[in-house]
């Protein structure tokens, strides 16, 4: 996993969900987002998938622009992976800069932090293997809320987690029942923030 995010992406396993293979965003709903040098580079909003999923196994791989932006410390390398487009996975520069623990790179935004810090420096790519549950309803009535499980960088940073559910900043949201499956998006958060090799195994 280590040598993956430093010497280039390996490939998905054959039954994996592909969507992006450093060409085009073919599998995403058209946005302002680019591609430049084989790379997904951040723009406006949300960069959404195309495709619907519930439980899932997904890796992407990510890097913070370098150098990074003192500038605007609350932004610097700032984006997040939007499970079912509510259960944000934080991407942020936690190497340059120190912010609220749950709004560091690895956690599950305004709830949890990741159980340790292993950001690289900007510019270096950097992997999340997530393996996501998604939640349960019956009716209007929760049955079991999501979990995750994530490497960062091939290092366990949660296991099994409980989502307490929809992310939100400095607040605790309720489960509201939806649809067993739903798009993720990338956030555009002001950040050049660039991704390559995503893949998703659908796990329902």
């Amino acid at each position: 996993m280590l040598t993956t995010a430093l010497h280039g992406p390996a490939a998905p396993p054959s039954d994996a969900d592909v969507l992006f293979d450093g060409t085009a965003l073919d599998k995403f709903r058209k946005n302002s987002w680019s591609v430049k040098d084989g790379n997904i580079v951040a723009g406006k909003g949300g960069l959404s998938s195309g495709r619907t999923y519930g439980d899932m196994q997904m890796h992407i791989e990510w890097r913070t622009p370098n150098p990074p932006e003192p500038e605007k410390p609350g932004s610097m390398g700032n984006s997040g992976i939007y499970i079912m487009g509510r259960y944000e996975l934080q991407i942020f520069d936690s190497y340059s800069c120190c912010i609220y623990a749950d709004g560091s790179a690895g956690a599950i935004y305004g709830q949890t932090p990741p159980m340790v810090n292993v950001c690289r420096k900007p510019g270096e790519w950097q992997t999340y293997d997530i393996w996501f549950k998604a939640p349960v309803f019956e009716g209007e009535k929760l049955i079991s809320p999501a979990r995750i499980t994530v490497l960062h960088n091939g290092v366990f940073i949660h296991v099994n987690t409980e989502i307490k559910g929809p992310t939100r900043h400095n607040k605790t949201t309720a489960y509201v029942p939806h649809p067993a499956r739903l798009p993720f998006f990338l956030q555009g958060h002001g950040s050049a923030v660039e991704f390559r090799n995503i893949w998703i195994r659908d796990l329902n």
